[in-house]
């Protein structure tokens, strides 16, 4: 039995035995008082003990003499604290068991204690100089840090943790806590650029929302497989875009009453539940940076998929049969071969009569422009908001306007025909497939003119949907629609496709069921993908005005709120929230003074000169 006043140790602190019954009463070292099971505690010293003083002045002892007398044998608690300490008292017995917890020379428990060999003591003493010798490096990094005078590239070591926060890859940050700082990857951002050890030209938005800056590496099979296809060849077929694009997914021809939409046709190698259809679905979408494409399907098979890129490409042919008012009366779709010719929408405005391209254009003109007052006719949305292009080079970044351009407006009707039409042939055959749609928004009676105007109609938008069932597109006035011209940089639009293959070659399509969670998957994906693209161009956005505080810029007032405005920069196609002193209505052009920029949070703040 443990007698009263003996000294006990409970969860390896010192405790006094002050009363002996079924249980016993304790007294914990700094006055807690409990009640617990004999079983709980481990007996030190029978006494009678006292707590006071217990962990002072306590006797100088050369532990390592000790360890090396007892090398190769055992002894009880008691008698290790005769030997170092000479004598066996609550003081020395105390001491003797935080040896033994230490763990340096000795090992075991209060009836046994055994000394270490001595290459694990040399180990364990190497490690522990070593761990002594790193707190001390970080103290003085800690140090360095507050005052500003890290040493880089050698204290990097000291930030991993920083930059890991950072990139999303953690929660957590010692340092950022050392500091007294926020954990967060703002924070974290901002303390990196403050000391230098990240630049202003390192995005680490892709990385927090779990993308690669790299394309996929699963290439889907190249060149394609020899199949029968019809020759389109011989048809005028322009693939019209931005200046910059280098995957071109489609190209529109026109014959008589005939729209022809040609996409480019990786489903004929990209089988669903290959890898390059795995890894495509994982990403959802190409992630379109302004430092650089991140594609859904592998680079090294763009040659052999985009149009225009070879003398002949292979395509799967969208026939739509038009109308007078632009409606679609029929449509085909068929595995083709066309020549395809890029042309930018510039030059697309500006083509001159002489060689076919102009008439050509023209027709194409035309049928668009009639697809569009259809459209409207039935209560399409159009909203106009400046949109630029952000391009980094190097240590460079610049932000150009895009221009509006009517070969841009041909195209978008020419696709969104597309869409509809593959979405009536689908849902003639009864195939499953990924429709888009698009409930009702409120939209206001008399809406503004101008950029307010668009402002007030993109509120009032109600998200996209998808559905194997095909529904109402209110914002573009169709009654059934989807994608389907973009398979090389959406995952949906290579899903669409691999239903239409397999209906063409005769084979089981997917079920709607497995096309169901499929689209789920890669709309997922893809929405990571917006929201990661959008992140970075805020942040580009805000290296680009990082030196030019006090610059002026013109802004247009979209909206009030209070004693605030929603206003927007074309100049950067960038909306912002400024104080208003005095009242402006929406359309008012305004000079704002560039105040402030925070990179670390995508952030320019402007004032109303």
């Amino acid at each position: 039995m443990i007698p009263e006043k003996s000294l006990v140790v409970y969860k390896n602190r010192p405790a006094l035995v002050s009363a002996v019954g079924e249980k016993l009463d304790i007294s914990v070292l700094g006055g807690e008082q409990l009640r617990v099971r004999e079983k709980d505690i481990v007996l030190l010293h029978a006494g009678p003990c006292t707590l006071a003083g217990l962990e002072q002045d306590i006797p100088d002892a050369d532990v390592r003499v000790t360890w090396e007398l007892l090398a190769g044998s055992s002894v009880p608690l008691r008698e290790l604290a005769d030997l170092v300490y000479g004598e066996y008292t609550t003081k020395t017995a105390w001491a003797a068991y935080l040896l033994l917890r230490d763990g340096l020379y000795f090992t075991g428990d209060v009836h046994t204690v055994t000394c270490r060999p001595p290459d694990e003591v040399e180990a364990e003493t190497q490690k522990r100089a070593e761990k002594y010798r790193d707190a001390l490096a970080r103290d003085a990094f800690l140090e360095r840090l507050r005052t500003g005078t890290l040493q880089l590239p050698d204290d990097g070591r000291f930030l991993q943790d920083v930059e890991a926060l950072a990139y999303g890859k953690t929660s957590k940050s010692r340092t950022l806590k050392d500091l007294d700082r926020t954990e967060s990857p703002e924070e974290a951002h901002k303390l990196l650029l403050s000391t230098g050890f990240w630049t202003p030209q390192i995005n680490p938005h892709p990385a927090r929302f779990g993308l690669s800056p790299i394309s996929a590496k699963c290439a889907p099979g190249f060149p394609p497989p020899d199949e029968e296809r019809i020759d389109l060849t011989g048809l005028k077929s322009f693939a019209i875009d931005n200046a910059w694009s280098d995957d071109p997914d489609d190209a529109v021809s026109v014959e008589g009453s005939c729209l022809y939409v040609h996409v480019a046709d990786p489903a004929v190698s990209v089988l669903p539940g290959s890898p390059a259809d795995l890894e495509a679905r994982g990403r959802g979408a190409t992630l379109y940076l302004p430092e650089g494409p991140s594609r859904m399907l592998a680079e090294e098979a763009l040659p052999s998929y985009a149009l225009g890129l070879s003398e002949r490409s292979p395509a799967l042919s969208f026939k739509m049969v038009l109308n007078e008012d632009g409606s679609i009366a029929d449509t085909e779709i068929v595995r083709s071969w066309v020549t395809v010719t890029r042309l930018t929408y510039a030059q697309a405005d500006t083509a001159q009569p002489g060689n076919g391209i102009a008439a050509a254009l023209r027709a194409l003109f035309a049928l668009a422009e009639r697809n569009e007052a259809r459209r409207r006719a039935a209560g399409a949305v159009f909203i106009e908001l400046p949109e630029v292009h952000i391009l980094v080079s190097g240590d460079q970044v610049a932000i150009e306007p895009i221009n509006v351009y009517k070969s841009a407006d041909m195209v978008r009707e020419c696709m969104l025909l597309a869409g509809e039409g593959a979405a009536r042939w689908a849902l003639q055959r009864r195939l499953p497939f990924p429709y888009v749609g698009q409930e009702v928004g409120d939209r206001p009676a008399l809406p503004l003119p101008g950029m307010a105007g668009s402002y007030q109609l993109r509120r009032c938008m109600r998200p996209r949907s998808l559905s194997a069932k095909p529904g109402l597109h209110w914002g573009l006035g169709l009654d059934q629609y989807t994608q389907v011209t973009s398979p090389l940089r959406r995952y949906t639009d290579l899903l669409a496709h691999q239903q239409i293959r397999a209906f063409l070659r005769g084979e089981t399509p997917l079920g709607e069921d497995e096309v169901l969670l499929r689209l789920a998957a890669g709309e997922a994906a893809a929405s990571t993908v917006v929201q990661a693209e959008r992140a970075s161009r805020a942040h580009w956005t805000a290296v680009y005005l990082a030196d030019k505080k006090g610059s002026e810029w013109e802004g247009i007032v979209m909206e009030k709120r209070g004693g605030r405005a929603v206003v927007m920069i074309p100049a950067l196609g960038l909306e912002t929230q400024v104080g208003m002193k005095e009242t402006h209505e929406p359309n008012e052009p305004l000079i704002l003074t560039l105040s402030s920029v925070k990179i670390n949070e995508g952030e320019a703040i402007f004032i109303i000169r």
